[in-house]
């Protein structure tokens, strides 16, 4: 039912332009018929008073061997009656077709002889009208006379140079030929359409400025083809991995993980340079956010008294948080107030001692806000410290010892009050 559908309806193109010199003329109206019906094709002719018309012709223009020629209807393969002149010699030229056939689809051309001259048209022919970018295409054009004049061809009203040519994007358009000197004398429009794989391909953001965590941003893909990219020709890609098929993608309350470099792909099924699709340049999305994931970390992890102790706050920021300020909370202190302590990424505490004991947080600030970390617990470290004297005094014995390994023969007859 669909192909029955489709070739329902056949149309006629018949060409209104032709010779024009004082009252010669012909107009003609292209017509739709539906298949199996009749139509009239309704044309009118006129020509100079003191002409008899001598003979009069309907033909229908066929690519014969690469050349367009225009075949006389009672040449055509068709039955009898299925083309009927309804018109005269006066100035009607009324054709009916009977009995419409997909095959009657096609360009017609009405001509006329008079006793002191005749009437004929220019027929421009572009083979093929539909080509990919880099066929080959052919110009040609019948004037239906015994001698053809020489012609010229012109696109959109420019001279072409020949009327043989590899075709490319910008070949496409409107031909006509006209006699060579005679440029009024001219032909139909004829249109070329050339097919060619994507070009320009671009990826737009918007919004073009900054964006800022928890925005909408929308990614689109553009380009010039033809035929155009349907929706589903275009891909989104981020740091080379697919996101996403379609025109348009939008991405709801953007995340700093979002960021990243995206391209888009297009294709439209025509192959450039061995390849079904174009990509555009790569955009870098740059999501910006406060900071977040502050943390605290201590160097060295033992702690003990005396020692040089680093504490080293961090962040995720974009931009880079500019600004850091360190709070403690005395451990001894029944007060339950922070007092600053210093600024900077690293606080320094060149020689531990009891009174650096506490809790410690720091605060993060970018220009698009701040945060802070959660409270670390600073202690040295008991056992090491006990550990620490042991070792102290087990050197000072040893080396008491050394110095003096029997005490009580020393000329010192002082008996020891410290037993070891």
């Amino acid at each position: 039912e669909a192909d029955t559908f489709k070739n329902a309806f056949i149309t006629f193109i018949l060409n209104a332009l032709g010779v024009w010199s004082g009252t010669w003329g012909v107009t003609l109206t292209n017509q739709c018929a539906l298949k199996g019906t009749s139509v009239v094709l309704e044309c009118e002719y006129d020509y100079p008073i003191g002409n008899i018309v001598m003979s009069v012709r309907w033909s229908k223009a066929q690519l014969i061997s690469g050349r367009w020629d225009l075949i006389p209807i009672s040449e055509l393969p068709s039955g009898p009656d299925h083309f009927k002149y309804m018109g005269n010699y006066r100035g009607d030229c009324n054709l009916k077709v009977d009995r419409v056939q997909p095959t009657d689809e096609g360009a017609y051309f009405f001509s006329f002889v008079t006793t002191l001259n005749r009437w004929r048209k220019l027929t421009a022919a572009v083979q093929p009208s539909t080509v990919a970018e880099g066929d080959t295409v052919r110009l040609s054009c019948s004037s239906g006379c015994p001698e053809q004049p020489e012609v010229a061809w012109f696109k959109d009203g420019q001279r072409v140079s020949h009327p043989e040519f590899q075709a490319g994007r910008e070949d496409a358009g409107g031909y006509h030929c006209a006699v060579l000197g005679q440029e009024r004398v001219r032909s139909a429009l004829v249109v070329l359409t050339v097919h060619y794989a994507p070009k320009n391909v671009t990826l737009w953001v918007s919004p073009s400025g900054a964006i800022v965590a928890g925005d909408t941003v929308t990614l689109t893909c553009s380009s010039e083809a033809e035929p155009p990219v349907r929706q589903n020709g275009y891909s989104l890609f981020k740091d080379g991995e697919f996101i996403s098929s379609g025109q348009r993608h939008i991405i709801q309350d953007v995340q700093p993980s979002q960021s990243g470099r995206y391209y888009c792909q297009a294709g439209n099924s025509i192959r450039w340079r061995g390849s079904d699709h174009m990509n555009s340049s790569e955009v870098h999305l740059d999501v910006l956010y406060p900071p977040i994931n502050v943390s605290l970390s201590v160097d060295p992890p033992h702690v003990t008294d005396g020692i040089r102790v680093n504490l080293t706050c961090t962040s995720a920021a974009n931009p880079t948080a500019d600004n850091y300020t360190w709070f403690r909370r005395s451990a001894t202190s029944s007060s339950s107030l922070w007092v600053q302590v210093g600024s900077g990424q690293v606080l320094s505490l060149p020689s531990m001692e009891p009174s650096h004991t506490g809790l410690y947080l720091c605060i993060v600030r970018s220009p698009l806000g701040e945060s802070n970390s959660t409270e670390m617990m600073l202690a040295m470290e008991a056992e090491q410290q006990g550990l620490f004297v042991y070792r102290c005094c087990l050197l000072m014995r040893v080396v008491f010892y050394l110095i003096n390994p029997n005490p009580s023969h020393s000329n010192n007859s002082r008996e020891p009050h410290d037993s070891w």
